[in-house]
């Protein structure tokens, strides 16, 4: 889930791509995911996701991408509840900011892909978190590129500071322990706004 800054950066990248001028590209968060699992018991493994993400990139390469933190779903009315109040400590938003060079992926064509190795920064509780990892990015139309995770990434919750919210979660459910390295995947969707060429 924190990775998320990592694939809004690969996505401004896909988005450069294109041949076509956009003023600025905007996050599909109906055709986007971001995903995030938790191990427990060592070998019991969930996946949880964000209902609600957006983003932009804007003409300069200024990457922008937002995750509402009480869209968290786990499959579990009550663990979605210890998650917003516990760890997210019922902040409303988790944000992601990265530049890019709008120029570097103009070879890109239509139906091409390429892979690429990103750099981010995520904003959770006012802890920045730099993290970086291979994304998959391909142009599916002239306005529409799509960025995914290329591999695993995985952040740490000692990174995120966010250690002690995950003893707690350990304590109310009764668990001996819970992973520390949290597995992140993405797929994000961007339109081109206002394209012309």
């Amino acid at each position: 889930m924190f990775s998320l800054r990592t694939a809004a950066l690969g996505l401004g990248l896909a988005l450069a791509a294109t041949t076509v001028h956009a003023d600025s590209w905007t996050l599909d968060g109906g055709a986007s995911k971001l995903a995030f699992g938790s191990i427990k018991f060592n070998d019991t493994g969930e996946v949880h996701s964000f209902s609600s993400i957006d983003g932009t990139v804007a003409e300069d390469g200024s990457v922008t991408l937002g995750i509402d933190l009480s869209s968290v779903e786990t499959n579990i009315d009550i663990r979605n509840e210890r998650m917003v109040e516990h760890v997210f400590k019922n902040a409303p938003r988790a944000s992601i900011s990265a530049q890019i060079d709008m120029a570097a992926m103009e070879a890109v064509a239509v139906g091409d892909s390429t892979v690429m190795e990103v750099e981010g920064n995520l904003d959770l509780l006012g802890v920045e978190v730099p993290m970086y990892g291979d994304m998959f990015v391909m142009r599916l139309t002239e306005n529409k590129v799509m960025v995914t995770t290329d591999s695993m990434m995985f952040l740490s919750t000692a990174d995120a500071e966010i250690d002690p919210a995950v003893d707690k979660l350990m304590e109310l459910a009764s668990l001996p322990n819970i992973v520390r390295a949290v597995p992140v995947t993405l797929r994000l969707m961007f339109d081109a706004d206002g394209a012309s060429g």
